[in-house]
């Protein structure tokens, strides 16, 4: 996959909750982000929804039938594919208050308790999304770059066969490929810097 494509990925935001009202909640205070939302009515949904496509962030109920929420979060966290995508807990306010402990112990980002401000929400999620982006980009870049590094070892693996084989016997055309990998090299310097 070119790092174009990978940037050109949305910023998915996976909402995982057994209650309709609830995900139709989600829903309604997400939708101005304008970033695709995707469903998940159980902790086992929600992982093969994570193993299926790349999400800048997971609104996870902790109560749910089956997988609950601190065993969800177990899991994403226990795959290196998702382990690093932040994990915003949503419960009702009659949790127990040991709750927010074990949720930021499973390896929660962010900890709310319903009912929940909208605003609070949005604010915390476009965080997120904006943090999600920046590391895509930073991929990009770094993919970019190695790519340019890859292309400099095949080159001088080319230029070290015809060295060893003789094949080189005009100094200027080894001057001018040098010439074109520094040049290479300068442009990755400058961008690099900034």
């Amino acid at each position: 996959m070119s790092a174009e494509a990978r940037n050109d990925e949305g910023a998915s935001i996976l909402l995982v909750d057994d209650m309709e009202d609830n995900l139709v909640a989600l829903e309604a205070v997400l939708r101005s982000l304008n970033e695709p939302l995707v469903r998940a009515r159980s902790g086992e949904e929600a992982m093969e929804a994570l193993l299926r496509q790349r999400f800048a962030v997971v609104l996870l109920d902790i109560r749910m039938p089956g997988m609950d929420g601190f065993e969800t979060a177990a899991n994403i966290k226990r795959l290196d594919r998702t382990k690093d995508v932040p994990i915003i807990f949503l419960t009702g306010t009659d949790a127990d208050a040991g709750y927010a402990f074990r949720g930021y112990a499973t390896g929660a980002a962010d900890y709310l308790t319903k009912p929940f401000d909208p605003w609070v929400l949005r604010a915390k999620v476009t965080v997120f999304l904006d943090l999600h982006r920046k590391n895509r980009q930073l991929e990009c870049l770094l993919a970019r770059e190695q790519d340019q590094i890859d292309e400099l070892a095949a080159r001088l693996r080319r230029m070290d066969t015809r060295l060893a084989g003789g094949a080189v016997q005009d100094v200027p055309e080894l001057r001018d490929q040098i010439r074109q990998m520094d040049e290479l090299l300068s442009r990755m310097r400058r961008r690099r810097d900034g």
